[in-house]
């Protein structure tokens, strides 16, 4: 099996919250970590702009990511949120059986 972990920032806690219950009542993630606050420094329609920022790590199969994505874009209130996905090469083969199994 071929698994994701998909990267998302949000504005705050609340909007983390529901995005990552979503995904764990559809079924599209077995869990997802909410990382407390960091900073972000991007470029925006030409500025430099900087803003505080709760990452989303979610791990998922690769055949789900779409429906991943679809959701993110649904509840997300950014105009472009960032939504980067990265293969899960090795992992504790009881942690990725639990995560088939989710």
């Amino acid at each position: 099996m071929s698994f994701l972990i998909v990267m998302n920032t949000c504005p705050n806690k609340n909007v983390a919250i529901e995005i990552a219950e979503k995904l764990i009542n559809t079924n599209l993630t077995a869990c997802v970590n909410i990382m407390p606050a960091g900073m972000s420094i991007y470029r925006w329609e030409g500025k430099v702009e900087t803003a505080e920022e709760v990452l989303l790590l979610i791990k998922t199969h690769e055949n789900k990511y779409s429906q991943v994505e679809t959701t993110i874009q649904k509840l997300h209130p950014y105009e472009l949120p960032e939504i980067v996905a990265v293969p899960i090469v090795k992992g504790s083969s009881d942690y990725l059986d639990w995560l088939s199994k989710n």
